[in-house]
Formats: C-alpha cells, sequence, structure tokens
C-alpha cells in the first residue's frame, strides 16, 4: 500500500522544521554561552598583543579590551536577536508587539501579564535564561570556594 503524498510532504517539511529549530537553538546556545566566555577571552587576548611591556600595563592595552569587549557583546546580543527572530519564523509564532516603557503607556494600555500570557517565552529565550543563570552560579562556585583571597597573607 502506497502512502499518501501529502502526508509524506507534510512529514518531511516538519522533520526539515525540526532541524532548523534545533540549528537555531544551538546557535543561540553558542552566542549566549560566548558572551560570557568568548567575547571576554577575546577582549583579553587582544589587549594581551597590543600590550608592549612585561612590566606596566598600558592605556591602550586597557582600551582595546574594552572596545573589543563592546563590540563583540553588541555582534552577539544582535545575533541572539536575529535568531530568535528567525526561531519565531520557522516555528510560526505570532511576533511580539513592540515593548513600550510604563512611563509611556496609556493607563488603559495592556498589562504586561495580558501581554506575556499572549506571547509568552520562546526556546531561544528560555535557552539564554538557562545560559545566563548557569554563567552566574559558575561564577559564584568559582568566587567563593576556587578563587582564594587577594589579600596579602600575614
Amino acid at each position: 500500500m502506497a502512502a499518501d503524498p501529502a502526508s509524506e510532504a507534510l512529514e518531511e517539511e516538519q522533520h526539515g522544521t525540526r532541524l532548523q529549530r534545533i540549528a537555531l537553538v544551538a546557535g543561540s546556545a553558542l552566542c549566549a554561552i560566548n558572551i560570557w566566555t568568548g567575547a571576554p577571552l577575546l577582549a583579553v587576548w587582544v589587549g594581551s598583543h597590543l600590550q608592549k611591556s612585561a612590566t606596566g600595563l598600558s592605556m591602550t592595552a586597557v582600551f582595546s579590551v574594552i572596545a573589543v569587549l563592546a563590540v563583540m557583546v553588541g555582534l552577539l546580543a544582535w545575533a541572539l536577536a536575529w535568531l530568535n527572530q528567525k526561531y519565531d519564523e520557522v516555528t510560526g509564532r505570532e511576533a511580539a508587539g513592540r515593548y513600550t516603557s510604563p512611563w509611556l503607556r496609556s493607563m488603559r494600555g495592556e498589562r504586561e501579564v495580558d501581554v506575556r500570557r499572549k506571547f509568552g517565552i520562546s526556546t531561544i529565550e528560555r535557552v539564554v535564561i538557562v545560559c545566563v543563570i548557569g554563567a552566574v552560579l559558575t561564577f559564584e562556585i568559582w568566587f567563593f570556594f576556587f578563587a582564594g583571597s587577594s589579600l596579602p597573607a600575614q
């Protein structure tokens, strides 16, 4: 018995969509992790290559670290927003309305709870939340248990 061509096409389309969703979620996880790890490491690496002497710290190195970090975090945040938009397109999720600051809203405007209930949190947003919580917890564990004291011993 031959399978229905329409159901085969639908199954193939869903499989492609599933692969696209997995790729978008993996890309967003990479971006979110690199905001905390890759961007600072790259900025320090660039600053270390611009450092002239081994004895003192130059302002060129400091400003280059700040500039590279700002650019990289900005690019990664833009990439996360783009990935979230593409994920919404692939899944057919309705785009959220433009966000208006509370002090600019009408007194009879929609409540934030209603907007959240309508749009919810996407999988990409959940991945970013998990990455941020993981980064903060990792930092706290390192700081409190492994970093040791920077104060001189007496």
